[in-house]
């Protein structure tokens, strides 16, 4: 019989540590939280010290029945949910409830389940961190005193099934932002002049720079002009030549945030997805013989710090597969997490560096292989030594009028034989040669492309873009984002258009409501200051109860005058035009949860809906009377159209929008390309920098 009791969280994670630890041990699953606040109130008592009401979570009585059992014949008990705030909230539930005491070397906490780590921390128990429960216990409270009292003056002034939240407010609020950061952009005109030269040796390419030594910004074609005027002749002279060489530090291994977008730009991952996946690699993949192993290390963390048995293997697989220049000769700084405590944690990285992509590929699924990949290369590459690339910056003069040329050489690619890092805005760096150049010689000028450019208005919010925002505003945690960003999907607040957020009409309403009323919770500032609070209780800096108090005596306030002031909104069911078909009643336009769709009037008799044609805000631009409606084809691809059809046959495949070309004032539209979303014109060659 078994002398000791483990409870962990996941039954693969149970199956993987009992066979780790032996027979004296029996390990079992939680499978989560079992104790919670009840669903059908409030459950925290604002009169005495927001003392939270915990029951047992709905369907969990079993296993807690089950865990009791196995309590009482347990010569000693140990927790050992996962190493995080979460985590720790479950132990100290468990031991209320098992009766363990929280102050005894209950507690073990591991950072990756392989063999060495799981014995290592039995070695090591310690007592339930009361500051990290409090902490998780002030966000729990916090979320739901905003949660279920916002949420009801939701449902009784605009509409039911509605919510707000500390963090998917404020991300909704980014989301509306932007949109009316687009709509409100003017573009500026603005001018670039390259040129093409030679000499025996080839060809390169320049850009103008300046005149006189001084750097020139072109805004009009007068000016290009101008400067075109001034040349005399196709002969420059290289006036100086400067040569670098410059160093690129690899990234640093991935956080939670980091790991979320940079699987958003390369793998087309949503955070979602890549939380479940990289949870399945952490509890465990059967790897032949080995039988189940943690792939990776825990996947919630802030932090970027290695240990250093992990940096030491890393050294040694380098050595042996890219030779000793390869690794990095000096230690990397980690990032600091913004709370201390969470920088006990390590970066994601795998939990054995010589478990290659390639020796794993039989044992993983296909999407599984990617994600391992991604971090693998990620975390081995930061362990390597900076790529070095040889610049040159070639000034070349015709009568004052300076043209400017840059090339780049990798001269050691370093870290780059493994990994580089993607960008939201800038592309990879690519070898640009140019021939060899010196102080005083004469080049030709064989081409002259002066291009006209426009300014364009900021991208709308992808996933790795909103996760990036959010991080660097200090809101939220890892674990909250991609819940968040799915939250604001299944509320019908916003939608997905080539993969970038679009507030729906629904999103619109509810944020002016919030705003207006609560304006400190849809406040990045406000809500990054309570995330600092959070952290200085687990820091054991300040007392929660403190924290939600601080809160609450003004949002209560607020709370009353919403409830007072707030105008009931009314979303009207609008005339579709049109009678139904099946009871010759007219058909109106209802907003559902996922927008706007269209009803027959006799409801509830009449039950007939169907999807609405749906409007984009852009005038036709063949008759110039009708609107250009969303449709879907019989195959269900998405094309749009003019709502006077048949009369105006106005028919594309890309999308137009609603600002007219810079260039000539025709009609722009948005074309789907492999690198993203491109905007450019229907008559003429202006385009706009790809979205990715």
């Amino acid at each position: 019989m078994a002398d000791y009791l483990v409870i962990v969280e996941s039954p693969a994670k149970a199956k993987t540590i009992e066979r780790y630890l032996g027979k004296k041990y029996k390990v079992r699953a939680s499978l989560g939280h079992l104790r919670d606040l009840p669903r059908s109130q409030m459950g925290v008592d604002v009169e005495n010290n927001y003392e939270p009401k915990y029951i047992t979570i709905r369907g969990k009585g079993p296993i807690l029945q089950e865990l009791k059992k196995e309590a009482k014949k347990a010569k000693k008990i140990f927790l050992a949910a996962d190493p995080d705030r979460e985590g720790e909230a479950i132990a100290w539930h468990l031991a209320h409830q098992l009766g363990v005491d929280e102050h005894s070397d209950c507690r073990v906490v591991f950072n990756e389940i392989t063999k060495e780590a799981i014995k290592e921390s039995f070695k090591n128990p310690r007592p339930i961190n009361t500051d990290l429960v409090d902490a998780q216990q002030a966000r729990r409270i916090l979320d739901r005193l905003v949660g279920y009292n916002i949420s009801p003056i939701l449902w009784k002034k605009v509409k039911k099934g509605l919510s707000a939240g500390r963090v998917q407010s404020v991300a909704l609020k980014l989301i509306i932002d932007r949109e009316e950061e687009i709509k409100a952009f003017v573009p500026e005109e603005y001018w670039s002049i390259g040129a093409g030269f030679s000499k025996k040796e080839g060809e390169f390419e320049a850009a103008f720079y300046g005149v006189a030594g001084k750097k020139v910004k072109l805004t009009d074609k007068q000016q290009v002009d101008d400067i075109l005027s001034k040349l005399d002749g196709d002969d420059f002279t290289v006036e100086q030549v400067v040569k670098k060489e410059r160093k690129r530090n690899p990234a640093v291994p991935f956080t939670t945030s980091s790991l979320q977008q940079e699987a958003a730009r390369k793998l087309n991952f949503r955070a979602k997805k890549t939380m479940m996946i990289a949870q399945q690699l952490y509890e465990g993949i059967t790897i032949g013989k080995e039988g189940i192993v943690g792939l990776i290390t825990y996947m919630r963390t802030d932090s970027t710090r290695i240990s250093e048995s992990a940096q030491n293997e890393a050294k040694s697989h380098i050595e042996t597969m890219y030779g000793e220049e390869f690794t990095r000769k000096t230690k990397a700084v980690a990032k600091a997490s913004t709370a201390k405590t969470q920088d006990a944690h390590e970066a994601v990285r795998p939990t054995g560096v010589m478990r290659t992509p390639e020796a794993m590929k039989a044992f993983l699924s296909k999407d599984q292989l990617k994600l391992y990949k991604l971090i693998w290369s990620r975390f081995l590459a930061s362990q390597m030594a900076p790529a070095i690339l040889d610049t040159v910056t070639v000034d070349l003069l015709n009568n004052d009028v300076q043209f400017r040329a840059t090339g780049s050489q990798v001269k050691f690619a370093g870290f780059m034989k493994v990994y580089i890092e993607s960008h939201d805005d800038k592309e990879e760096e690519k070898d640009n040669v140019l021939p060899p150049l010196t102080e005083g010689e004469t080049v030709t000028c064989g081409s002259i492309d002066p291009k006209q450019h426009y300014t364009q208005p900021p991208p709308r919010y992808s996933e790795a873009r909103l996760v990036k925002t959010l991080e660097e505003l200090g809101i939220g945690r890892p674990s909250t984002y991609a819940p968040t960003l799915d939250t604001i999907q299944k509320r019908g607040y916003v939608t997905l258009d080539a993969k970038r957020f679009v507030p729906t009409e629904l999103g619109g309403i509810v944020n002016a409501a919030v705003n207006q009323y609560f304006s400190d919770i849809t406040n990045a500032e406000f809500t990054a200051k309570m995330e600092r609070s959070l952290d200085h209780i687990e820091e054991g800096e300040i007392p929660w109860v403190s924290v939600i108090d601080e809160f609450y005596q003004d949002f209560e306030k607020h709370l009353k005058v919403a409830d007072e002031e707030m105008e009931k909104i009314e979303i009207k069911d609008e005339p579709a035009g049109e009678d139904c078909e099946k009871c010759g009643s007219p058909m109106v336009y209802k907003m559902g949860r996922y927008g706007k769709f269209m009803a027959c009037s006799n409801f509830p008799e009449c039950r007939n809906t169907k999807a609405i044609i749906k409007p984009i805000g852009v005038t036709c631009p063949l008759c110039k009377e009708g609107e250009v409606v969303e449709r879907k084809s019989k195959k269900n691809r998405i094309f749009y159209g003019c709502d006077r059809y048949p009369e105006c046959e106005y028919i594309s495949w890309d999308k137009p929008i609603s600002r007219p070309c810079p260039k000539c004032e025709s009609t722009l539209v948005e074309k789907r390309l492999k690198k993203g979303l491109q905007t450019q014109c229907t008559e003429c060659d202006y385009k706009e920098k790809p979205q990715e």
